[in-house]
């Protein structure tokens, strides 16, 4: 019977497939990173999505930006994204978190791991990524992190890899330093091995850092590394809650 998944079911199989309706992650932010992930996850049919982002979409978002565009400025990006993934598929399940997730907020507001299937982190916050990881781990849920995609202009640089093998990225450097005094010995990234440009004119985002409390830093940005990264980040999850092996199917063995 041909379905929205026919072509997914193609590569992956028909239960593959049925087992990922049946899935549940978490996407920590969905900006330029992680609304392509999200995007991913809900093509891909992964039925229930939990969305963690207290943003609003705002002008400077629409060169990167899925979700993005001149009609959804203003718009809670959690808010657009279940639009979206609803005309994608009505079927899948959207948990909107309108919060900032922070290691110190109350117990109460904290998402309980041992509910997801996988979690994606792709926010930008060191102490936040830091507890999502942890909390994930300590879990036993499968998490990937994703680090800086910010004044890289080349795609083809990102890979997959253990952030203790990172190299040219500031973010998972820190990263690495901080994940090593709680004794996490191991994490899967996306990352991007290319060397991080100087912005030509920093100046002119003087307004967007004023209104983003606490960012020092405004970094420039593409159209195409974070929504590759987000992609990569999210053939990760699909890949291993299949646990897919293509084997003998490649072609040309």
């Amino acid at each position: 019977m041909i379905s929205q998944y026919t072509r997914m079911e193609l590569v992956f199989g028909t239960d593959a497939v049925a087992q990922l309706h049946e899935k549940k992650v978490a996407v920590f932010g969905i900006g330029g990173v992680g609304g392509y992930v999200m995007e991913a996850l809900a093509r891909s049919g992964i039925g229930t999505l939990d969305l963690y982002d207290n943003d609003t979409v705002s002008l400077t978002n629409i060169n990167r930006q899925l979700l993005a565009v001149h009609s959804t400025i203003g718009q809670a990006k959690v808010d657009a994204a279940e639009a979206r993934i609803h005309d994608i598929d009505p079927q899948i399940i959207v948990n909107k978190h309108k919060t900032f997730y922070l290691p110190d907020s109350p117990d109460s507001e904290k998402p309980d791991f041992t509910k997801f299937d996988y979690v994606v982190d792709a926010i930008d916050t060191v102490t936040a990524k830091i507890s999502i990881i942890v909390n994930a781990q300590k879990a036993g849920v499968p998490v990937i992190s994703c680090m800086g995609c910010g004044n890289r202009v080349d795609p083809t640089k990102l890979t997959v890899c253990d952030i203790f093998e990172t190299k040219n990225d500031p973010l998972a450097k820190i990263m690495r330093h901080e994940l090593r005094k709680r004794g996490v010995k191991s994490l899967k990234v996306v990352c991007s091995t290319e060397p991080a440009i100087r912005p030509v004119n920093p100046e002119s985002v003087e307004e967007e850092k004023s209104s983003k409390s606490g960012r020092r830093d405004i970094p420039g940005s593409t159209a195409f590394v974070p929504p590759t990264a987000g992609l990569l980040a999210a053939s990760v999850v699909v890949r291993e809650l299949t646990k897919f092996n293509p084997g003998d199917r490649v072609k040309g063995r």
